[in-house]
């Protein structure tokens, strides 16, 4: 079977150990997880410009995680002084590749700040900060429970999941069409869909990759992401 092509846009580093230069990059648990899948991962330069055009000739798209989103974006006018690394050139491209994708039913899986981009894309808000060390979600493993029927629950075949998350902004209001398949014991979004979307969508505020290697549920949503792609080439 010929690899589906999964475009991922790349993320800005300041410096790599193995460059003398910035370097725009992507986890390599990231993209293994699409290779273990069965997918061939396309690291995809951050430039707005066509991007509909860009992203035809690609099978799937996985948006990941990265800096937060600049609070403009979902209309706020104050912005809180733990938001970090945000890139006006980064979140142009994210904003436009979840909505060419999802305008042309491509198949598409979004991680943590992807989730937030798909949120904000479809006219949703984000909470800037979740109250700190002692409330954010970061370097934690918690349970998630997961709604059933979902093409969450279906790809991982799990109503209840442990999930590695490390984010310490979470959703406030949820976008247009969107619905919650995943929340956190605190009431923390973890996942959303788009009921009617054209193509397999779906997105999670935790890291899968991180324990994609190990825990065959977190590994399915790659599976599953590739395999719409497959489907759909």
């Amino acid at each position: 079977m010929t690899r589906p092509l999964i475009a991922i846009p790349a993320r800005f580093a300041t410096s790599t150990s193995a460059l003398r230069y910035a370097a725009e990059v992507n986890a390599r648990a990231l993209i293994e997880a699409v290779w273990r899948a069965g997918g061939e991962p396309a690291s995809i330069h951050p430039a707005s410009r066509d991007v509909a055009e860009r992203l035809a000739r690609f099978d799937g798209v996985l948006l990941p995680g990265g800096g937060d989103l600049a609070p403009h974006r979902y209309g706020a006018t104050d912005t809180h002084d733990t938001v970090y690394d945000v890139d006006d050139v980064q979140d142009d491209f994210d904003l436009e590749v979840a909505r060419a994708a999802l305008d042309s039913g491509l198949p598409l899986l979004a991680i943590c700040r992807g989730l937030q981009v798909v949120n904000v894309a479809l006219g949703g808000t984000l909470e800037q900060d979740m109250g700190g060390p002692e409330r954010a979600h970061r370097h934690v493993i918690h349970p998630v429970a997961i709604q059933r029927g979902t093409l969450l629950e279906q790809a991982t075949g799990q109503e209840k999941i442990e999930a590695s998350c490390y984010h310490h902004q979470r959703v406030d209001r949820v976008g247009v069409g969107l619905a919650v398949t995943a929340r956190a014991a605190d009431g923390t979004v973890e996942g959303l869909e788009l009921p009617g979307a054209q193509g397999w969508f779906t997105a999670v505020q935790w890291h899968p990759e991180d324990t994609a290697h190990e825990d065959p549920a977190h590994q399915a949503l790659f599976d599953a992401l590739v395999q719409a792609a497959h489907d759909r080439s």
